[in-house]
């Protein structure tokens, strides 16, 4: 769904004026300044040190973690023109290290970084191809003596050592943020890792680095949203460089780079004036501000960096483009307006939302609900200087895109018309509060708007009164600005099916593996190492104490009280799914589609939306759910209606007929697309012919049902055994609504269900042709039996081996020979007691690069590489991450029912803390001997036939090319 529909509808309290949001100064206890909003929910406090450093704070204490985001109001719209791409993988030469971090010797190892330096920009100058070759030859052999004195990872192993979760980064066209989550004890120490590498950047282990930022734009060419996304802001912004240049960066220029001209952007824009810390979590204010300051203040006090401005001229008439990739057809096009903090954002943001938002707006209801398009939703995107409304179409079967385009276009001229319902303004605002509500409750999405503010100069106070600012805007203000802006002036992109031809593939550059040092350490690691910084006991879930377990009229009934807001949400729970019935998720998936004797299909989600409740459901294998979730004071109105449409669906044929050809056409769009073969391949390899992915309805059998049959399925869902749960703030009411309206059934028992085999690996290759310029290889084998005696061992295995950016497996493929962007290898635990285990790995690599990534991870998986400090260090991370997880709010109640899967009625996090805590790497090494190492790889592999080493491929087994129709089964 593109907008979250946790709405309140005109039922909603009168909203603050602006003037309540005001911006006042205080100081804290410390002395420091801060800046806050009055009448803030979030509460966030805003500082600045004397260098111009910001710092944005809030507290969420759910947890004892701090989500962490350090932001540089800077992308990719400031790289030089001639050096695009440069911020991109800038960010990942950040994680690198300093003249301290990463090294063993820096007086040596800056000598060799320096003369490779030099030879990049003869290597860059250089127009001649052999000698370029040679250039390069020298840079890998230079590359290879300076990595002795490097140690690869190291600041992923000092920020792992914290218990950081989620350590990454981001670049975009104005922005690169780096994320860590960690523990709150940790803060200090995670500030010292910080400052020491934001202060200082050194280039080390470049060449093999950007060979994995060259992986991650083969992966940018396979991927067909960018494909269209790069031609529609190409074409949209033809002067400035949202269009002219991309965050990955150009082929040529990624193979050209200067280091030269990275240290300049890292010294012109990594400066205190242009950064901002950021730290939403449990801690306390009045300690963190003096810590930011002590390892940040030092940071030189120097101007804010000039930033880039986008101009553009007024777009006159439509412009028209066209992209091709194998995929099926869609179309997007896409007006421009100015900038996030111009009066068009506000306009454009309501429009958007009345015209799409998943249940009540145009497109939802006169295309999607009446299916007269595969499906079609608009988008709002704003960056600082300028920002586009984009609309987006499939084809159903036989419909061109030109026909989808008058669709939509169609439903821009009911507002231009004002022929939408008077109560959507006030609607779509209190959809907005009541979405901010329940996403500012996560640290993360919190610090998404917090930084988006800092990156985009939007004052804090008008983020907080944005809602309240969008009521003030009439029917009236909105037709008008629709009239004068949605005319015959945007842009179009029609993605058709067929060969891309602007792909670039390369030869593989050939590069020595480099030398990781797993065992060595720099002297200032070793010293951050021996710092203490307490302890956090865990804690573990006391479900007894946490949920209240009763019954409702024979029906098991638990639930979690609400603590934080007014939101309620009810789920309905059966142990049924579509193995037990094939026709149920078509059932269940209909719904959407269906009225009742009262009500229309289009009347009955603008009920649901005026209302403020929105449902759902989810439809399993073995399980199937539906929820209402809303405002606890509209929830009666929310259960009665739901029980209304679940009791008296009325079937339609003409409906049922568009449902059919829509799940047809997607499946024909599906044997089009990559991720969609990916899937059916992984599963037909791991599983074979009779798995749950093929298991599925013929187009005959589709035909054939009456929908009078579904409805039918609908109304009896209820009459099966179900269990009610229920998250909400005023439980006696709720069971006292339920018993009013809800159907509690005969409790009747699930049918028996199909099982399906999961046989033995065997060691075959099963492969699926695409035009790609990578390829992805997939590696599966089954283990034994779900046995919780192995969470432990196969925890740990997963972060030292498999997972990370400091995993084996990570810094073998990747790190030292280049040879991927991702590389993964992974133990899973069944999630089912009675299930088997499953050893997976998986690498996505240039095509004439997997021999070497083959060979590489068959290594590896056959012989484990032993490093103890990095084992510890795992081992360490894992205990702090479990001392420092807490299930809360309706988290309690999922995590208790799928333990209750695995067999278990207690946390069983307690046993996996106290086994982790003497796991040794013996003990360790016993696992992969016994769960992993000569285990019999089925594999999956899709990729462009004629790019591949097929020598090197049939040596992994029997090779069987699989047709479209038996991965599908259609």
């Amino acid at each position: 769904m593109k907008k979250s529909l946790l709405v309140c509808g005109i039922m909603f309290s009168s909203v603050l004026s602006y003037a309540q949001f005001k911006t006042v100064k205080k100081t804290d206890n410390k002395g420091y300044t801060y800046e806050m909003v009055e009448n803030d929910p979030s509460k966030t406090r805003i500082y600045t040190l004397d260098n111009g450093l910001k710092i944005y704070l809030a507290q969420i204490k759910d947890e004892p973690r701090i989500q962490t985001h350090i932001a540089v109001k800077t992308g990719s719209n400031n790289d030089p023109e001639d050096n695009t791409g440069l911020a991109h993988y800038l960010e990942h030469m950040v994680f690198k290290g300093t003249s301290k971090i990463g090294t063993q010797d820096w007086n040596k190892e800056k000598v060799l970084v320096k003369q490779i330096s030099d030879l990049y920009e003869q290597y860059k100058a250089e127009k001649d191809p052999e000698k370029k070759i040679a250039l390069y030859k020298k840079i890998d052999e230079v590359s290879q003596e300076a990595s002795k004195y490097a140690v690869a990872n190291e600041y992923d192993k000092l920020i792992s050592s914290l218990g950081a979760s989620g350590t990454n980064a981001h670049t975009s066209l104005e922005e690169t943020i780096y994320h860590n989550n960690i523990p709150n004890n940790e803060l200090e120490k995670f500030l010292m890792v910080e400052s020491e590498r934001f202060n200082e950047l050194v280039l080390r282990l470049f060449h093999t680095e950007l060979e994995a930022v060259y992986e991650e734009f083969n992966r940018s060419q396979d991927n067909d949203g960018r494909i269209l996304f790069y031609k529609m802001m190409e074409k949209l912004f033809p002067k400035s460089h949202y269009g002219t240049q991309t965050t990955i960066g150009t082929s040529e220029h990624l193979k050209n780079p200067s280091m030269v001209a990275i240290h300049n952007y890292f010294d012109k824009y990594y400066v205190a004036s242009n950064m901002a810390v950021l730290l939403i979590g449990d801690f306390d204010f009045d300690t963190a501000v003096p810590l930011i300051d002590k390892y940040f203040g030092g940071m030189a006090k120097k101007p804010a960096p000039v930033q880039y401005i986008a101009k553009e001229d007024p777009i006159k008439g439509i412009i028209s483009a066209e992209v091709a990739s194998p995929s099926s057809e869609r179309v997007q096009f896409a007006y421009r307006f100015n900038g996030v903090n111009s009066e068009d954002a506000k306009y454009v943001t309501l429009i958007d939302y009345i015209l799409s938002n998943s249940t009540a707006g145009l497109i939802d209801l006169n295309i999607n609900q009446q299916q007269k398009a595969l499906g079609a939703g608009s988008g709002a995107s704003f960056f600082r200087d300028l920002g586009m409304h984009s609309f987006s179409g499939v084809p159903k079967q036989g419909q061109s895109l030109e026909e989808v385009r008058d669709l939509l276009i169609g439903q821009i001229d009911k507002i231009k018309k004002g022929e939408f319902d008077d109560w959507m303004i006030e609607a779509v605002v209190n959809d907005m509060k009541k979405s901010r509500m329940k996403s500012w409750e996560n640290t993360r999405s919190l610090a998404s708007s917090l930084y988006k503010s800092f990156i985009n100069e939007t004052p804090w106070e008008k983020v907080v009164a944005e809602h309240d600012e969008l009521a003030k805007i009439t029917k009236k203000d909105l037709v008008d600005f629709a009239n004068k802006n949605y005319n015959d002036n945007y842009v179009i992109v029609y993605k058709r099916q067929g060969e891309n031809k602007d792909l670039v593939r390369v030869s593989n550059p050939g590069i020595t593996p480099i030398q990781l040092n797993r065992d060595a350490e720099s002297r200032w690691y070793k010293e951050f190492m021996k710092i203490n910084s307490g302890e956090i006991k865990p804690v573990f879930v006391d479900f007894k104490k946490e949920m209240n377990e009763g019954k409702i009229k024979n029906t098991k009934f638990t639930s979690i009280q609400n603590k934080t807001n007014d939101l309620s949400s009810v789920y309905f729970i059966s142990e049924m799914g579509s193995d037990h019935n094939k026709k149920l998720a078509l059932a269940i998936n209909y719904l959407d589609y269906l009225g009742t004797s009262k009500y229309s299909p289009e009347d009955l989600k603008k009920e649901f939306y005026k209302y403020g409740v929105d449902y759902g459901v989810n439809a399993g294998t073995e399980r199937t759910s539906v929820y209402i979730t809303g405002l606890q004071s509209n929830l009666e109105n929310g259960i009665k209606l739901f029980e209304h449409l679940i009791s008296d669906a009325v079937a339609n044929q003409t409906s049922y007929n568009e449902y059919v050809n829509s799940i047809l056409k997607s499946r024909i769009n599906a044997k089009k697309n990559k991720n969609s073969i990916a899937v059916a391949l992984n599963n037909y390899a791991q599983y074979g012919a009779d798995n749950r992915f093929r298991n599925i309805l013929s187009e005959a059998e589709l035909k054939a049902i009456d929908p009078k049959e579904l409805t039918q399925i609908i109304k009896d869902f209820l009459n099966y055994e179900h269990q009610i749960f229920y998250y909400g703030n005023n439980e006696a009411s709720t069971k006292k609504l339920l018993e009013k309206y809800h159907n509690f059934g005969k409790g009747i028992k699930a049918p028996a269900k199909k099982e399906f085999a999961q046989g033995p690996t065997d060691g075959k290759v099963y492969f699926a042709p695409y035009d790609m310029v990578q390829a992805e290889i997939n590696f599966i084998a089954r283990d034994q039996q779900y046995d919780s005696n192995l969470l432990t061992p196969a925890g740990i295995f997963n972060e030292y081996f498999g997972g990370g950016l400091s995993s084996i497996v990570f810094q073998e493929i990747r790190e030292s020979k280049s040879l991927a962007y991702s590389a993964r290898s992974n133990y899973a635990n069944s999630a089912k007691k009675g299930n088997y285990n499953y050893v997976s790995a998986s690498i996505g690599t240039q095509a004439n690069k997997l021999p070497q990534a083959v060979e590489a991870m068959s290594e590896l998986m056959n012989n484990m590489p032993k490093a103890q400090n990095q084992f510890e260090n795992s081992k360490q991370a894992a205990l702090k991450q479990i001392a420092t997880k807490r299930y809360t709010k309706a988290n309690v109640f999922f995590y208790w029912l799928a333990l209750q899967d695995r067999g278990l009625n207690y946390d069983i996090n307690k046993d996996i803390y106290n086994q982790t805590s003497t796991l040794t790497m013996d003990k360790l090494d016993q696992f992969f001997n016994k769960h992993i190492k000569g285990q019999k790889f089925n594999v999956g592999l899709i990729g462009k036939k004629e790019s591949l080493d097929w020598q090197s491929v049939e040596k992994l087994g029997q090779v069987t090319e699989l047709s479209l129709e038996d991965l599908f089964n259609y």
